[in-house]
């Protein structure tokens, strides 16, 4: 059975959920789980938990911690990579310095100017992992979660790397049109295209029944305020849909992510005129929310350590990730079929040859695949190439340390591009400043 190896396995958050997935599937028993992180204590309390779980459940797993990429990648059949170069406090300066400039970011871990700080971060340092995954187990299968997903992918699969980047925006959109539709979320298909966190619905189907013509009266309705979309959520995450519908409207397809990811890649959502975004029922998401997220996430571990909580409910409640089920398909020899990030090489016909897209695509034994989805809408495309391009750019300037690459992309962003070229030179100046401890090739 494979040897599976979660970098960044001390996330409070995304190493139980890996962990449960994994041992929550029959067809991996016996597989090894070897949980990878940079930090001793975080890593020795997410290694805890999942040793009480296999103890608890009496789980025919073997699982394994170590601070050594080296150590982990040894023998390693499938990779998964969720990191944030900093943690969370490295985001502090990603929100609060384009903030004096008069640029708020509901997420800024995409697009936008903390979008490029935080790949500026990144790239680096999963450039160091690629390089070791293909010295070590060049024929692993890599899974990548960790953001900005599109340039980080780029980055691995421009080494070689056998790298799928993996999101979950698409299922969530899916179960809220299940939900107005009242079915099953595995009864909405979609035919899907774009970037991610900028993916696009052109056609849709419920239950085999083709639902394309109801849209425009389903978005006008939830602009109207007459159908209220997770009216009950009050959290950071809610999606009140507003932005996909004014999209939707404007283009004639429907971007398929949060209204939070989706509305920084344009510059009208977020700003003053919108009361910076609540008229679109956006809540734009602070350090100390996130700080708020992962004290939760670290409390719910400890209970369940001192057998305060039961984990029988966690254990049964298997995620809708994609990780434990493209595994299993491996090793199977079956197919998954699901929504990836992969290489263009040819899905989309109107968009540039393997810059990274999101699709739907197929893994099998014999690798990944994209389905091909022919050509998106001119007003689509035009958007998302204003923002591949950027993206492009973001990896030349993170690999060469070029700090006017790096303002062609401030000046490009539809977020930043309010601003002067001073404005945006210092900006840009203070975001390197605040991050030079993990830039060395800009100092």
């Amino acid at each position: 059975m494979p040897k599976i190896v979660i970098i960044g396995g001390g996330s409070y958050s995304w190493g139980p959920t890996f962990m449960r997935d994994i041992f929550g599937t029959p067809e991996l028993l016996g597989s090894t789980i070897v949980l990878q992180d940079i930090a001793q204590d975080r890593v020795d309390l997410v290694y805890a938990l999942g040793k009480k779980m296999i103890d608890d459940f009496k789980l025919d797993f073997q699982l394994e911690k170590t601070l050594s990429l080296d150590e982990a990648l040894k023998g390693a059949g499938f990779v998964i990579l969720t990191i944030t170069t900093g943690r969370l406090e490295s985001m502090r300066a990603d929100l609060e310095i384009p903030a004096r400039y008069g640029i708020k970011q509901s997420v800024g871990d995409t697009t936008g100017p903390g979008g490029l700080s935080r790949a500026l971060r990144n790239i680096p340092v999963v450039t160091e992992i690629g390089r070791k995954v293909m010295e070590i187990c060049p024929n692993a299968l890599f899974l990548n979660y960790t953001n900005p997903m599109s340039v980080l992918t780029k980055t691995l699969a421009m080494q070689g790397v056998k790298v799928v980047g993996l999101c979950h925006e698409w299922i969530g959109v899916r179960e809220k049109l299940a939900a107005l539709y009242g079915v099953a979320p595995e009864q909405v298909t979609a035919r899907i295209a774009g970037v991610n966190h900028l993916i696009w619905v052109m056609d849709a189907w419920v239950g085999g029944c083709n639902v394309w013509n109801e849209l425009p009266e389903l978005t006008e309705k939830i602009l109207s305020g007459a159908l209220k979309v997770d009216e009950e959520d009050t959290s950071v995450f809610a999606d009140h849909a507003k932005v996909k519908s004014t999209l939707f409207q404007l283009y004639g397809a429907l971007p398929a992510a949060g209204d939070r990811h989706v509305a920084e890649f344009f510059p009208h959502f977020i700003n003053e005129a919108t009361g910076w975004g609540t008229e679109y029922d956006i809540r734009l998401t602070s350090v100390e929310d996130r700080y708020e997220l992962e004290a939760e996430a670290k409390g719910l571990i400890e209970s369940a350590l001192r057998a305060e909580i039961p984990l029988a409910a966690f254990m049964q409640d298997v995620s809708t990730e994609a990780a434990n089920k493209i595994i299993r398909a491996m090793v199977k020899g079956e197919d998954y079929v699901g929504i990836m990030n992969l290489p263009n090489h040819g899905q989309i016909s109107n968009l540039p040859k393997d810059v990274v897209v999101e699709t739907y695509g197929v893994i099998n034994s014999t690798g990944t695949h994209a389905l091909t989805i022919g050509e998106v809408p001119a007003g689509v495309q035009n958007i998302l190439l204003k923002h591949i391009l950027n993206q492009e750019l973001t990896i030349q300037a993170a690999l060469q340390g070029d700090d006017q690459l790096a303002l062609q992309v401030l000046l490009n962003d539809p977020l930043s591009g309010r601003l002067t070229v001073e404005q945006a030179r210092q900006m840009l100046a203070e975001l390197l400043e605040a991050n030079k401890q993990y830039l060395p090739k800009f100092f």
